[in-house]
């Protein structure tokens, strides 16, 4: 005859007869868990996505966190994570074998040049803005602003965002040495709390309540925005890749495949500042080449 049963710290203890029992509970499945590291740049995207994922998946979480392109596919090529959340090619990472892991483009993100809301330079042309970068631009009034220093917020050396921003705008010269932020968000907080400062973004975090304090530039008196993206009249730009080993499991492969659903690309990119990449005009290789879609 069987008494009462208790389960505290993932041991279940049984009474049977009198007599207690220790058994081991059973250990969670870590299949249930999709677990994507990497990009700040998808951060957003792969996070609301996650959450309405979850709902139609009983029992599966998905965690996302950042830690900049690098890391992701550093440690999906390791098998830490699930998934590699990336906003350049596996091949553009030293020491991660590309040829390992599978590639799941699930959008397009445009960046952005962006500066302190009060500054007053609203376009830079494409050399004014290596030329500040680089150092030899120090204010704002060599560009047409007012006598202000210019405080240069670059991204660290593992950001997929810094990549595609060094590919486009800096062509093989380097950044000057600057304060150094490896998320978006931090970035984001910095140049609209920071007078005369300027950094980067993707789209996704020069919208909403949270950008107020910033705006974007145009370069050459082109405009950041998703029609001059699509065209790459506006020029840095990336794919948003979520990186799996060539088999995943099968949670992680039903969320890829839900990210590439109209739930997710026709509700969800547009309104957070993504663009699909079925709007692609063009297409963009590893070594930065673009070609024109036929």
């Amino acid at each position: 005859m069987l008494g009462k049963q208790a389960l505290a710290s993932g041991i279940l203890m049984t009474t049977i007869i009198g007599t207690t029992f220790t058994l081991v509970a059973p250990a969670v499945n870590a299949s249930t868990e999709v677990l994507a590291v990497g990009s700040t740049a998808l951060q957003p995207l792969a996070e609301q996505a996650g959450t309405s994922f979850q709902a139609t998946k009983t029992g599966v979480t998905v965690n996302v966190q950042g830690g900049g392109s690098g890391a992701g596919l550093s440690q999906v090529g390791s098998g830490g994570v699930t998934i590699g959340n990336s906003d350049i090619f596996a091949e553009q990472k030293a020491g991660v074998d590309s040829s390992k892991l599978k590639d799941n483009k699930v959008a397009v993100v445009g960046i952005a040049p962006v500066v302190n809301r009060d500054v007053k330079v609203n376009n830079l042309k494409a050399s004014q803005l290596q030329a500040i970068f680089t150092g030899k631009i120090t204010n704002w009034k060599q560009v047409g602003g007012q006598n202000q220093k210019i405080v240069l917020i670059t991204r660290a050396d593992g950001s997929g965002t810094r990549v595609t921003f060094d590919q486009a705008v800096m062509q093989g010269k380097n950044e000057a040495q600057a304060q150094s932020q490896d998320q978006n968000g931090a970035v984001q907080k910095i140049v609209a709390q920071t007078p005369g400062a300027i950094s980067y973004l993707a789209f996704s975090y020069t919208k909403g309540s949270a950008a107020a304090g910033l705006k974007s530039l145009s370069i050459d008196k082109v405009k950041p925005n998703t029609a001059n993206v699509t065209t790459n009249k506006w020029k840095i730009w990336a794919y948003e890749h979520m990186y799996t080993t060539s088999q995943p499991d099968k949670n992680t492969a039903a969320f890829i495949k839900y990210m590439k659903s109209p739930a997710v690309q026709k509700k969800l990119l547009g309104k957070l500042g993504y663009i699909q990449i079925s709007q692609m005009h063009v297409e963009k290789d590893s070594s930065g080449k673009v070609t024109k879609l036929k």
